[in-house]
């Protein structure tokens, strides 16, 4: 049967990179830590770890299970740090992820009022991989993320997605663009134009781009990348490149820039919220009426 210090001397030896440092740093034996890694691989019926006269290297079956056990061990960090708080304190923590035009424009109303109730909100700011892993590894209750409508966010069964908003994507282009004259821009009088995108591959804004830009028959050339959106319209402004901007990332448009939409089929991301389909909390359903609510008034004032 596994034990939670099976893998904590397992972690120990990859960290320390032999027994007998792995020993000094758990406070343990040697004798005990060889039993200990004895019982794991006993379990796996397989060696963990290479033993040598220079130290220890973990097999690789070891480096298969570690990471799995720096998991569990995070988690039960987490479940502890938690349990006490409420105990001592009488709250809990919610530990939410959110990108950033999200946590500016969607966030601060619901955290406010779960504040004023007395509960305790962490936030955790970072790009759309590293709140899916959030989420993975339950570092995170739940978080904003986005998608193409219709695409499917690579997780697992035991995760949903609340739709909160559709948030249409814009042109943004200078000023004194041939094109800023017209209601709507269609995309082929864009085709020799240079844009400025997203820094990552897997950025739905630029998919949508590629995917339109396709449809009229060019391929959209990039001439700078920043995932900075007072930085793109910026530069936008100065004539360096147009680009493609989510409605929740503009906030206040600069005066030397002009704002359009594309003419053809509509173009957007969804925003929603992902968390784990069981174990909600109260305060989890608090931040979602909020959040529910304050999509709604975003998505009010746009249409007026």
């Amino acid at each position: 049967m596994l034990e939670l210090r099976h893998l904590q001397v397992l972690r120990a030896i990859a960290r320390e990179g032999s027994l007998a440092a792995a020993a000094r740093s758990l406070h343990y034996s040697q004798p005990t830590v060889t039993h200990h890694l004895d019982r794991l691989e006993s379990h796996f019926d397989a060696p963990l770890v290479h033993r040598g006269p220079r130290g220890t290297a973990l097999t690789e079956v070891g480096e298969a299970l570690l990471p799995h056990a720096e998991a569990v061990l995070e988690r039960i960090r987490l479940a502890e740090r938690e349990v006490r708080r409420l105990v001592e304190h009488g709250s809990t923590t919610l530990r939410v992820g959110t990108f950033p035009t999200a946590g500016a424009l969607l966030l601060p109303p619901a955290v406010k009022k779960l504040h004023h109730s007395g509960a305790h909100v962490s936030l955790t700011e970072g790009e759309l991989p590293n709140l899916l892993a959030g989420l993975r590894s339950r570092e995170l209750h739940l978080a904003l993320v986005f998608s193409q409508p219709g695409e499917r966010l690579e997780l697992e069964p035991e995760f949903v997605v609340h739709p909160l908003l559709e948030d249409p994507l814009l042109l943004a282009l200078p000023a004194d663009h041939p094109q800023a004259r017209l209601d709507r821009v269609p995309l082929a009088a864009l085709r020799t134009e240079g844009w400025i995108m997203g820094t990552t591959d897997w950025d739905p804004v630029d998919r949508a781009l590629g995917w339109a830009c396709a449809q009229e028959g060019f391929e959209p050339v990039h001439v700078m990348r920043t995932d900075d959106y007072a930085v793109l319209q910026g530069f936008v402004a100065a004539g360096i490149g147009i680009a493609l901007v989510p409605r929740l990332g503009l906030g206040t448009p600069r005066e030397d820039l002009v704002v359009r939409p594309v003419d053809g089929p509509p173009l957007s991301r969804q925003i929603g919220v992902a968390m784990p389909r069981t174990g909600r909390s109260r305060s989890v359903e608090v931040l979602m009426a909020e959040l529910v609510a304050q999509a709604e008034r975003i998505t009010a004032a746009w249409a007026g």
